[in-house]
């Protein structure tokens, strides 16, 4: 039986994430959550106000089971039906990872993965990084065609979490295609449901190629597990696979893209960096701040009847945790919709809160570091050919990206 619901729902626009700022700053005002539908079709709760999102992240009567995903959305959508396995695409195990999953278990997964997620390890990667950045910048040099999407802020990171985890080099396209399949919107379920098989089945392989000959990467290291002998199962190694490769590395890939058009779109700001790198660390808080790669944050659902303000959210209602709204929140950060880099934004959530905190902020966070620093080192006449109203956007409201950032690195002709 098919579920009724969406009547008297406001409905977000289907070019929501084109302009969420000016979408999403009346409903912020009006309220601190909001009943809407979302592009995709699910009615979820929208919350807006930083200090709710934030609590809200790491309120225990708000669940993450990734098990639940595929009824939640379908009972939201209107295609839920009460007997058999709603047919979204995506497959269970993929979503069985630390992401999408609550105390005990996310516990001692984080635990685990944590023993091979290691600082000193990620810290080893700085020279690769550097290496990787200056052979893409290379590319880059004297062309008056440059896109910095496809041609740095994307491969960038697939590149450096493949190295990371030990996966063959060659194989980074395809985790590419996977990453739009199954992290993007608007693919039908068909569509996502191979991605789902593909990830499996490159997943179980690499793991038996590890077991075969271990090496010092994340992937042998998580198989190895704990000393008292826990280790993650076979299903569960492939869902962490899926979440560092597929799921990680595109959100990294939109903090760069989405900073530096931040950046060619405020030239002071840009300048002030060029001539002060020292400041880089806080400036890349700032920038994730004013236009960060997440929309809202993963899948979350309520466990209980919440109260928020003086508006009570359903058990069982899909929560919408708006990261872009709460980051444009005057009550946290005044004047919010301007690129300040004096202000030193505590508390941005763009690597989460709680206990879902990115485990991966610290090899994130120097990737942007040096990236964006050796990129205005290098071309001191860096400028956009385009107009930014005319730029495409992911149209995922999980996500906040362009697909392309048409730009030149040559001086500009008189």
């Amino acid at each position: 039986m098919t579920i009724e619901i969406h009547q008297g729902l406001d409905r977000i626009p289907d070019d929501f994430m084109q302009r969420p700022y000016e979408i999403l700053e009346p409903y912020r005002k009006a309220g601190r959550v909001h009943h809407v539908v979302f592009p995709h079709g699910a009615d979820v709760w929208l919350v807006t106000k930083y200090a709710d999102v934030r609590a809200l992240l790491q309120d225990p009567r708000v669940s993450k089971d990734g098990t639940r995903m595929n009824e939640m959305f379908a009972r939201h959508t209107g295609t839920y039906v009460e007997t058999g396995k709603p047919d979204v695409g995506f497959d269970d195990d993929l979503s069985q990872h630390m992401l999408n999953t609550d105390a005990p278990r996310h516990t001692r997964l984080r635990s685990l993965v944590s023993k091979a997620f290691t600082l000193k390890r990620m810290e080893n990667f700085r020279d690769r990084i550097e290496e990787l950045v200056a052979r893409y910048l290379d590319k880059l040099e004297g062309r008056d065609d440059v896109d910095l999407v496809t041609e740095f802020a994307q491969p960038l990171p697939i590149v450096i979490i493949c190295d990371v985890l030990g996966i063959p080099f060659e194989d980074r396209e395809r985790f590419q295609q996977w990453a739009v399949e199954l992290v993007g919107a608007g693919h039908p379920p068909e569509v996502v449901e191979q991605a789902s098989k593909n990830v499996l089945e490159y997943g179980q392989a690499i793991i038996e190629m590890k077991r075969r000959n271990p090496a010092d990467d994340m992937v042998s290291a998580m198989i190895e597990g704990s000393p008292n002998g826990d280790r993650l199962t076979d299903d569960e190694l492939v869902a962490m696979i899926f979440l560092y490769t597929v799921a990680g590395h595109i959100t990294s890939q939109h903090t760069l893209s989405n900073a530096i058009l931040s950046l060619l779109s405020n030239p002071d700001a840009m300048e002030r960096l060029r001539g002060e790198p020292e400041i880089m660390p806080q400036a890349i808080d700032e920038l994730m701040r004013y236009d960060g790669g997440v929309g809202v944050a993963t899948f979350r659902f309520s466990l209980v009847d919440l109260e928020i303000g003086d508006t009570a959210v359903p058990e069982n209602s899909i929560l919408a945790l708006s990261i872009l709204s709460a980051h444009r929140d005057d009550d946290q950060f005044p004047n919010a919709n301007t690129l300040d880099l004096d202000r030193r934004p505590n508390g941005v959530l763009g690597f989460g809160h709680g206990p879902h905190f990115c485990i991966g902020q610290p090899l994130a966070k120097m990737q942007t570091n040096i990236a964006l620093t050796r990129l205005l080192e290098r071309f001191p006449h860096l400028r956009m050919t385009a107009d930014p109203s005319f730029l495409e956007w992911e149209p995922s409201t999980l996500l906040r990206g362009m697909h392309h950032l048409p730009a030149a690195t040559t001086a500009p002709k008189s």
